[in-house]
């Protein structure tokens, strides 16, 4: 998943999105997904200059600009759910001075996360930290660039978490599965069921750890009962327009029920 593979679709979106809405029948299709697995963040979980940081792939970077370190800057949240989720964030907490990043990086693996973890998360000192990260793990090994496995990534990614509690045992941690959209350019029957180990396995992870679970698979599998599965995402890894929305309305529902 490098940057290029996906500019094509995301270039346009960081200001178009901004104001597009999901189908209302996408959004109460929601509320059928499955329940997380902690509760989700009360309003006052957020104190006055909280941090919020969104980790990840190509998914989460969206393209942004790896140059700024600023916070709540456009360009440094990249133009996908990350930034409609911040939007979202500053507007409804306008009052809380929130610190907002995106430190998601295309093509990377829970290892590769791993080996950046300290400037690019302990050091920010988040208070809610979002992970997406998965769909490399899989989809490197299924190209044959890469020879994980589901077991190795739960392995990997319960090392991260642990590593991070133990070094910021306050932060409210939210896991969000990786996801892929059959009928799409990039995935096939091939990827499953293997990939599903994946799923699994991210929801395993969130329930060790009392991490909030956002159920992005079961989002978009919803969502394409509305509209071909294309509209949602090209090739079935990376957002749409309408996608990336999605992903920010999944979110905001299941950690803050906004």
């Amino acid at each position: 998943m490098k940057v290029s593979d996906r500019r094509d679709f995301l270039k346009s979106t960081l200001m178009a999105t901004a104001g597009l809405s999901v189908l209302p029948v996408a959004l109460s299709a929601m509320d059928t997904a499955t329940d997380a697995s902690a509760s989700k963040l009360k309003s006052n979980a957020i104190s006055d200059k909280s941090v919020i940081l969104f980790q990840g792939d190509s998914i989460t970077d969206a393209g942004r600009n790896k140059k700024s370190n600023e916070s709540n800057n456009p360009g440094a949240l990249g133009s996908g759910y990350a930034f409609l989720a911040a939007a979202n964030l500053l507007n409804t907490f306008a009052s809380k001075n929130l610190e907002i990043y995106n430190k998601g990086i295309s093509g990377n693996k829970v290892y590769q996360i791993a080996e950046r973890w300290q400037a690019d998360c302990i050091d920010l000192k988040p208070t809610v930290l979002s992970i997406l990260i998965g769909v490399n793990d899989f989809w490197h090994k299924h190209s044959g660039n890469y020879k994980g496995t589901a077991e190795i990534y739960e392995n990997d990614y319960r090392a991260l978490l642990k590593r991070t509690k133990e070094q910021l045992p306050q932060v409210k941690l939210v896991i969000c599965e990786p996801f892929a959209v059959l009928g799409c350019r990039a995935v096939d029957a091939t990827w499953f069921p293997e990939f599903d180990q994946y799923r699994a396995a991210s929801k395993k992870l969130a329930k060790e750890f009392g991490a909030i679970f956002v159920p992005f698979q079961e989002v978009f599998d919803d969502a394409c009962k509305i509209a071909p599965p294309k509209h949602w995402t090209p090739d079935g890894v990376h957002p749409s327009i309408a996608g990336a929305q999605l992903m920010a309305d999944a979110w905001m529902k299941f950690v803050f029920g906004k």
